[in-house]
């Protein structure tokens, strides 16, 4: 009897993260600074941790609906409204999720039929396209580069739009480069989303981490509301992602579909989660806004060091990682991480772990203490200074 291959194809074909192959040595390595994982160094405020040991106190140990608690929906629809200018009704437009994660799968197996393309610029976060294909649909990358800032151009994405193209995932902030789209580039992608009848994916999770101006949401844009799906949750923010807990937001249609898929395979997210991030919105502002001030305060730092060592970095407009050139090195982005991390004990990801466009670079977070980024900046100092003939001065933080 022939013996039939156990795992499916579209599974086998797709290699584990890149980002997750580094973790996973670091945590076995002694005296490591890691840059790797996208992961606030911040614990969870206090108050937002004492809701949820409260709820469990008080007995909310059961499921919830589908679409989670309604309190919560109510409190996603005022925090989009009061920061992003954008009104969705709690029941039908407004689903809690499992993590943002949970939200892209369900968003994209809510939309796509196989063979359905989906314009996806790169450098991107490592899901993406894995997920796509699990959707069965078919990633269409769309490049984008350090000379535009990393912000990809409508005309790429318009020569990319073929007959199959059913959708745009947009993620912006972006992970892993920091760039972030202004109005202008917006507007335009606006226009040939309705040009082409297209859905909008908009990944909007490190919204709240936009040091240089505020954010402009897609769905806040004339007449996008409905045809974007907007994902966003509480991880980045407010500091909660071992909590797993997000939320979309969108046409009814298409959130009624996410949920049916949601409740059959996930059912609900879990409830003491759900009172955490109640919390969260209703007064986790004022901790989430010093949180990015100091964010802002290592970012300014960190690409000026590593400006100064030699490595091309332009300055991230949002998020929290740098993604600085390595090419003068003469490594690639593999050969660098590892070079690095067995060297000198500092944790990067290569670029390539966010698709073929990201070989020349590295991803490094800020989401450290300010003295750890000091620290690992030497180190990288060290690193380069054996690869370039002459190394720069770091600056010391009075400079930012």
């Amino acid at each position: 009897m022939q013996n039939r291959a156990r795992i499916a194809r579209v599974v086998e074909a797709i290699p584990p993260s890149g980002i997750r192959r580094f973790f996973d040595i670091v945590s076995q390595m002694e005296d490591v600074i890691s840059l790797g994982v996208g992961e606030p160094d911040f614990v969870t405020p206090w108050h937002i941790r004492e809701a949820a040991i409260y709820s469990i106190e008080r007995g909310y140990t059961q499921y919830t609906s589908n679409w989670g608690l309604l309190e919560l929906r109510q409190e996603v629809a005022r925090l989009l409204d009061r920061r992003y200018g954008v009104e969705y009704r709690p029941e039908g437009e407004v689903l809690i999720t499992v993590g943002v994660s949970e939200g892209l799968d369900l968003a994209l197996r809510a939309i796509l039929n196989p063979g359905d393309e989906i314009l996806i610029p790169q450098p991107c976060y490592v899901s993406y396209a894995p997920c796509t294909l699990f959707a069965g649909g078919v990633p269409v990358v769309v490049g984008t580069d350090a000379a535009s800032g990393f912000r990809v151009s409508v005309e790429a994405l318009e020569r990319a739009v073929t007959p199959r193209t059913r959708a745009l995932l947009l993620n912006f902030p972006n992970n892993p480069t920091g760039a972030t789209l202004r109005r202008a580039d917006l507007e335009r992608i606006a226009a040939l989303a309705e040009r082409h009848d297209l859905i909008v994916l908009s990944d909007e999770i490190y919204s709240e981490l936009t040091y240089d101006g505020a954010h402009l949401s897609f769905a806040a844009l004339p007449g996008m509301q409905n045809r974007t799906i907007l994902l966003n949750g509480f991880s980045k923010a407010f500091a909660m992602t071992g909590w797993r807990i997000a939320y979309v937001a969108g046409p009814a249609d298409l959130v009624a579909a996410m949920t049916k898929i949601h409740q059959y395979t996930m059912l609900a997210a879990p409830i003491t989660s759900q009172m955490a991030a109640l919390e969260a919105c209703r007064r986790g502002e004022p901790e989430m806004e010093r949180m990015v001030a100091q964010y802002d305060e290592r970012r300014r730092y960190f690409a000026q060091g590593l400006n100064a060592i030699g490595l091309d970095c332009l300055l991230p407009e949002g998020a929290f990682y740098v993604f600085p050139n390595i090419r003068a090195t003469g490594l690639t982005s593999e050969e660098f991480a590892e070079g690095l991390l067995n060297e000198e004990r500092v944790a990067v990801v290569p670029g390539t772990a966010f698709g073929e466009g990201g070989e020349g670079h590295v991803r490094c977070s800020y989401a450290a203490g300010l003295e750890q980024i000091r620290e690992a900046v030497a180190r990288m100092e060290r690193f380069v200074a054996r690869r370039l003939r002459s190394p720069a001065r770091i600056p010391s933080p009075a400079a930012t």
